[in-house]
């Protein structure tokens, strides 16, 4: 069994995974209150200029202003134009400027803007600028490479300057298929112009490619076997995309009208709610435990239930080795992105720690996300980044606890307890009342009419007064208050 696309279409949200031997790999989830931001283009006005970050915030209409760094003004785009320009050189406040999103809002962040316009088809990247043709380095073949490079040269239009790329589907493409996608890309470009010369500041000028056609152009290739839609009108728009740009995929696509849910029929949704669990089990017993965080992604890799046949040393070895496999995994589905550091078990033998790190570089060779992975160091931690354009997975379908606050634990019983002593005290020695009324949760409320009780007794002893106690059903367990009367 290859790779199959599933896309799931309600109302408000369109989810896409993608499917491997029956195991979920990748899940993408679009809804109509949070569009993708990647690849649209906005005409942006400078609201800051920061020399001191080179750097300048533009507002596009959104919610929170965008960022664009001076390394990412294409020469020639802007102000000055040369490289290396400084971005008081390149920018001004209240200067319009064409910008296109790269990185989707993240956290409290705005979306990373450029200027270096960049439009996809399904063979061709099309960039505004200087004339020239690069090809896919996951194009292998010298010959094919010059090939295409030399046709695209030659058919590039006369008076329309910019820059091609050919895309690793672009392996084996027909002249008329290539010829169809510059013009496609040309005509789009002089769209674009357009609505930019009659768009005010802080309006969208081209939206980027939805996330079921972003899925066609990306993901689609020699190796998926089937794509299933379960929503007709999807359907029927993916077959008319499919007509005009890959014909070749038009048998592939089937419409999924079954009354059982798509997503349930290959466990996907079971998978999506194992995929926001800290915890990942291992086949051999072992498991992970993953932590998100501001500033990085945590993965510690442990034996668990595993204990081997041999010796300790080649139960390590197994443990990491298979880990480096579902890692690599989680990551992709997870999307997880930024630094991430994985904390393997100490390994001893040197062979041990080159094999564990080969096979994690290879596991994540097939990741479209791009990578980097450091040598594993003598604590047994392999520092690793992974580009990051979208939120991932728990971000886009989790908010932060609003008891815990992102910790991920609360105070217990026992410490809320002590806490509502030294607020009584500090109450106690600052007015004079009749009595003192505690109200707080369940739990709290039991430990002070039992366990604590004879510390209440005290305390009413010490400052002369009487305490009562009272439940608030809707008080979280940290939620307290003291009461004067």
């Amino acid at each position: 069994m290859g790779q199959e696309i599933l896309i799931n279409v309600t109302p408000r949200e369109t989810r896409v995974a993608l499917v491997e031997a029956g195991v979920l790999e990748e899940i993408s989830i679009e809804r109509g209150a949070q569009k993708g931001w990647v690849g649209s283009v906005y005409k942006g006005k400078v609201c800051r200029v920061l020399p001191g970050m080179q750097a300048a915030f533009l507002d596009i209409g959104a919610e929170r202003t965008a960022f664009l760094h001076a390394s990412d003004v294409a020469a020639g785009s802007v102000g000055d134009g040369k490289s290396g320009a400084t971005i008081n050189q390149l920018l001004s406040n209240g200067q319009e400027v064409l910008v296109q999103v790269v990185k989707e809002p993240l956290g409290t962040k705005g979306a990373r803007l450029t200027t270096q316009i960049s439009i996809p088809s399904r063979y061709l990247v099309f960039m505004p600028g200087p004339v020239y043709v690069g090809v896919s380095q996951k194009i292998e073949d010298e010959a094919e490479r010059q090939r295409l490079k030399e046709f695209v040269r030659q058919h590039i239009p006369a008076g329309a300057p910019g820059g091609y790329i050919l895309r690793t589907a672009a392996e084996g493409a027909t002249d008329d298929e290539l010829v169809t996608d510059i013009e496609f890309l040309q005509n789009m470009w002089g769209k674009i112009q357009s609505r930019a010369g009659e768009a005010t500041a802080g309006t969208l000028v081209y939206e980027g490619l939805r996330l079921v056609q972003r899925t066609m152009l990306d993901l689609v290739g020699s190796d998926i076997d089937k794509v299933r839609v379960d929503d007709k009108a999807t359907f029927e728009e993916l077959v008319e995309f499919a007509r005009q740009f890959m014909p070749e995929l038009l048998l592939r696509i089937e419409y999924f009208p079954d009354e059982t849910p798509l997503f349930d029929v290959y466990s996907v949704e079971d998978e999506i709610k194992k995929a926001l669990s800290r915890k990942v089990s291992l086949k051999s017993g072992g498991y992970l435990v993953i932590d998100q965080r501001e500033a990085m992604t945590t993965v510690d890799v442990n034996t668990g239930a595993f204990v081997g046949r041999r010796n300790l040393e080649e139960t390590i070895f197994k443990t990491n080795l298979e880990a480096t496999q579902t890692i690599a995994r989680q990551l992709r589905l997870r999307n997880l992105g930024g630094i991430i550091i994985l904390d393997f078990i100490d390994m001893e033998d040197e062979e041990h720690k080159r094999q564990v790190l080969r096979a994690l570089e290879k596991a994540v060779a097939r990741d479209r996300a791009r990578t980097t992975i450091s040598e594993i160091t003598s604590l047994g931690l392999v520092e690793m980044t992974r580009k990051r354009t979208r939120e991932s997975l728990e971000h886009v379908l989790c908010e932060t606890c609003p008891t815990c606050e992102g910790r991920g634990t609360i105070k217990t019983p026992e410490t809320v307890c002590y806490e509502i002593f030294r607020e009584i005290l500090r109450e106690a020695r600052q007015f004079d009342v009749q009595q003192y009324r505690v109200i707080a949760a369940h739990e709290v409320v039991e430990l002070l009419t039992n366990a604590e009780s004879g510390n209440v007794t005290d305390l009413e002893r010490f400052i002369g007064k009487p305490i009562k106690v009272q439940v608030e059903p809707m008080y979280t367990q940290e939620q307290f208050d003291v009461v004067p009367m």
